[in-house]
């Protein structure tokens, strides 16, 4: 893998990990580790799975705001060019990778940490992780996809009092709402989301892909074009070893073995 500045990477398997390491600003994102997550993206290789992970007590405390300083413009159009430019692309390279990713969420996630872990597939959260659109605070508006990700989540009633209230969700009310996946025990976070993401990298992942794929599409699909999505999607996962592998595996009543392929 690459050396980066903002963020370490690691292979173990199939499952790539990405930890954002800025743990003396509660890993606040700067353009540059937008850039390098989007970086570490594109380095996918033969990657199954992708955890998300922060680096010491917190997963991102959002943008990097002291790193304003350092753009040649101010104000809105500072922000405007940022988010062209580094947090929108990031977002959705995570929101469009071709392989499952979760989101392991201790501390805050804020923000654009708190589009970061959403753009997940599945986000694990400690009775310690919360998630903050803390923007109302700051005379600034949701973004990082915020706006379109939260009402799919949680409905309009939930999003609006998150982006115009600024009220923090603790992980134990984000599991009962329906904005993460699980909370566990902050010392069963780690190993829960490590068997979770290694669980997905042995998994049919063409398959799996296309359920991501399905899943986003048929948020803006009425359900004729969805029936023909899905219909298309069959067609490319039917063709696949792990389609043959998974017939077999249950004429035979044993367990599976998918490759990916």
């Amino acid at each position: 893998m690459s050396d980066f500045e903002t963020i370490k990477t690691e292979r173990n398997g199939s499952v790539l990990t990405i930890t954002l390491n800025r743990p003396e600003r509660l890993n606040a994102c700067p353009p540059q580790m937008a850039d390098e997550i989007f970086d570490a993206i594109r380095e996918l290789g033969d990657a199954r799975a992708v955890l998300i992970r922060g680096e010491g007590r917190a997963f991102c405390s959002g943008a990097d705001l002291a790193a304003r300083g350092e753009r040649t413009m101010s104000g809105g159009d500072g922000a405007f060019h940022s988010l062209s430019r580094h947090y929108n692309p990031m977002v959705m390279a995570l929101a469009n990778l071709p392989v499952p990713v979760v989101s392991m969420v201790q501390g805050p996630a804020a923000g654009v940490g708190c589009s970061i872990a959403l753009a997940a597939d599945f986000v694990v959260a400690g009775k310690s992780g919360y998630f903050l659109q803390a923007f109302v605070n700051i005379g600034l508006v949701p973004d990082g996809g915020s706006s379109w990700l939260l009402p799919r989540l949680v409905g309009t009633a939930q999003a609006t009092r998150m982006m115009m209230l600024g009220e923090k969700i603790h992980g134990e009310e984000a599991e009962r709402i329906g904005l993460i996946y699980k909370c566990v025990e902050d010392d069963a976070l780690e190993q829960t989301a490590k068997d979770l993401v290694e669980k997905l990298a042995s998994g049919p992942t063409v398959a799996l892909g296309l359920m991501k794929r399905t899943l986003r599409e048929g948020l803006q699909l009425d359900f004729a074009s969805t029936l023909a999505a899905e219909a298309n999607t069959q067609r490319i996962a039917g063709g696949t070893n792990d389609a043959v592998e998974g017939g077999m595996a249950f004429l035979q009543k044993r367990k599976t073995n998918f490759t990916g392929s």
